[in-house]
């Protein structure tokens, strides 16, 4: 008999097996462990207990999924009125369907008893308060179409597919930097400045980043002013672990409006590869919305491949 329970204290080990059992689906981050789940999950300020849903067969423990909110407009505080469900994870030696079914109910009773509106599934930045990480990559993706089960899950339970994202990526070992007239001139105009570990811009991003290496890129005009450009990435090795191929993902790209298609993008994450390979960095990772075409050009253009997408997905409120 399917019963469902909030978090406990003792929960962390049984989490962590459950995702373990997936082993080899794509987007899920591998090895994990209990410690892994309290620095990047537990820990954070607005964890709460009743939004993490534990699916139990008997006594085993079959599936588990994570319900919580955004940021209000200030990015001071959460806001509970967009309530997202970020994680939905089964066991495939059970009834995945009828768990999973179990789980995004219990989710969407927390989310409606907290006072939301509107109902996501998958979390994609604002809404990604949790699973930065361990799911999906430099982003989260909302929800990956190689995650089966929770995919068809929103498909079929009057969930409206609002959004497309596109996993990136580009191998650096035979990067070459563009060369053509207008990036030497933007190299006669310009100089790049790194930070390391750049101050977080808000409380939302300090709880959502915070606990990954970061280095910042940003172009100024050599004769001074403000940058005109900038790029934020982020390791993707939580902890300071580091995998078989050192890996780094690209969580922001700005231009300013009065720069745009000058090319300054191109050229900014092209000294930042340049940067990556002499630190032995040799992956890069990137997102974008399917419906970006500026950015998906220029990204082409720098060797970037699709690896993966996911679906973001939204319900209206029935409250």
């Amino acid at each position: 008999m399917l019963t469902y329970r909030t978090f406990r204290n003792t929960d962390p080990p049984v989490l962590t097996e459950i995702w373990r059992s997936r082993v080899g689906q794509y987007g899920l981050m591998s090895p994990v462990s209990p410690d892994l789940f309290e620095q990047l999950v537990f820990a954070k300020l607005y964890f709460d207990y009743d939004g993490l849903i534990v699916a139990r067969d008997g006594d085993r423990a079959v599936g588990f999924a994570h319900a919580g909110f955004g940021p209000n407009e200030a990015r001071n505080a959460i806001s509970t009125e967009l309530g997202v469900t970020c994680i939905l994870v089964v066991r495939p030696d059970c009834e995945e369907a009828e768990v999973a079914a179990g789980l995004l109910r219990q989710c969407e009773q927390y989310m409606l008893r907290s006072g939301a509106r509107v109902l996501y599934g998958g979390g994609i930045r604002p809404l990604n308060p949790f699973y930065q990480g361990l799911y999906g990559g430099s982003e989260l993706p909302g929800v990956l179409h190689g995650d089966r089960v929770a995919w068809e899950l929103f498909d079929c339970h009057g969930y409206r597919e609002i959004d497309r994202t596109l996993v990136l990526r580009r191998e650096l070992d035979d990067f070459q930097a563009v060369i053509d007239r207008q990036q030497m001139q933007i190299r006669r105009g310009m100089v790049v400045e790194v930070t390391e570990d750049p101050p977080t811009q808000d409380w939302w991003e300090a709880c959502t980043i915070g606990e990954f290496e970061l280095t910042q890129f940003e172009l100024i005009p050599r004769d001074g002013g403000p940058a005109v450009a900038r790029a934020k990435f982020r390791s993707l090795e939580p902890g300071g672990t580091v995998g078989a191929i050192r890996t780094t993902g690209l969580m922001e790209l700005s231009v300013a409006p009065t720069h745009r298609r000058r090319g300054l993008a191109v050229f900014l994450l092209s000294e930042a590869f340049r940067q990556f390979v002499r630190q032995d960095i040799m992956l890069v990772e990137a997102q974008v919305m399917q419906q970006n075409t500026a950015a998906l050009g220029m990204y082409h253009k720098l060797g970037f491949r699709q690896v993966g997408q996911g679906s973001v997905f939204r319900k209206e409120s029935t409250r």
